[in-house]
């Protein structure tokens, strides 16, 4: 398994995959100038466990709020490529069907349509309510060696292990008491879902619960047993605290009446509306311009936006905004 995973067909594969979007990135460039022979020595240093992964070139971004991006070196980046297709064939059918971040034909779009079909289906009970929780800093404060033995669960083979446990051990460096993993890394999207994997059985399977819905570190449980989801609360905390090592505190949860309306990934969602979150209207209006504006339309598409819809095309045109013809 290793070798077939690690031979010089699918390294090749890995860094086609990779090299999508990139080809005009400067260490991509470099990297390619001398494809066959970075190629070969990097299948080289695999096969006779000389690999060690490198260091991450660190800068920010500011996407609402200020995000710390770590960059690995293109080499370490094809070796993501290889684990992360690896790791979604080994856990993709075994993931819950209602975890909609990082996974193909999923998404926050997708997340929003089951929230209003599960308030669909609740419909003819107005008393349903809502669990809304969200871990604190997730990405931040995963546990490494939590995350290690998780995967050690389905993953057998020593030498596969030894790579990702330098993949995920290569952020030591930069993160606190061998915590957290790199918003850079494509092998972090996996590794988030791997950890909040038992989160979902625990939730779905031991507290019971049919409407679940999981976006990353943010979840909701509709429920009418007020009584029960106030208890599943306290268990749900107790979990991610004893068993991830993770924080929900009192500001990150709350219960209310579905018809009251759900902040949720953007969105207001209503029993019968799906409106977009005045931050991010806010952020749209300020934000405008010939790069976004596509984006931010798409974003209308899935709610209720007529109204909002004419006001962003009276303010593109205020700041010559071209406004293209599909919209």
């Amino acid at each position: 398994m290793f070798d077939d995973l690690f031979s010089i067909n699918n390294i090749f594969e890995a860094w086609k995959k990779f090299k999508l979007g990139k080809s005009r990135k400067k260490d991509v460039i470099y990297f390619e100038y001398n494809l066959e022979d970075n190629i070969f020595s990097l299948h080289d240093d695999i096969i006779k466990y000389r690999y060690k992964h490198g260091e991450y070139k660190h800068f920010q971004i500011y996407d609402n709020k200020k995000r710390d991006i770590y960059k690995a070196q293109v080499r370490d980046r094809i070796v993501h490529q290889i684990i992360y297709d690896y790791l979604i064939d080994l856990y993709e059918p075994i993931f819950i069907k209602d975890s909609y971040s990082s996974r193909k034909h999923k998404g926050h779009h997708r997340a929003i349509k089951t929230l209003k079909y599960f308030i669909k289906l609740s419909d003819h009970n107005r008393n349903r309510f809502i669990l809304k929780c969200d871990i604190k800093k997730y990405f931040d404060n995963i546990n490494h060696l939590i995350l290690l033995e998780i995967i050690k669960e389905k993953v057998i083979c020593p030498k596969i292990l030894v790579i990702i446990e330098d993949i995920i051990f290569s952020f030591a460096m930069y993160s606190e008491k061998d915590r957290g993993i790199p918003l850079g890394n494509i092998t972090s999207q996996i590794f988030a879902n791997i950890y909040l994997h038992n989160l979902d059985l625990y939730i779905k399977k031991e507290l019971g619960y049919r409407f679940y819905i999981r976006y990353n570190d943010d979840f909701i449980i509709i429920s009418n047993n007020l009584k029960k989801i106030k208890e599943s609360k306290v268990k749900i905390i107790n979990f991610v605290e004893t068993k991830l090592h993770l924080n929900i505190p009192d500001d990150k949860t709350s219960i209310r009446k579905f018809t009251w309306g759900i902040d949720f990934l953007g969105y207001i969602v209503l029993p019968n509306a799906v409106l977009l979150r005045d931050k991010t209207k806010n952020k749209m209006f300020s934000k405008l311009n010939q790069n976004n504006i596509d984006s931010y339309f798409g974003m209308l598409k899935h709610c209720n936006s007529h109204n909002l819809k004419q006001k962003v095309l009276a303010r593109a045109l205020v700041i010559n905004v071209k406004i293209t013809s599909h919209i």
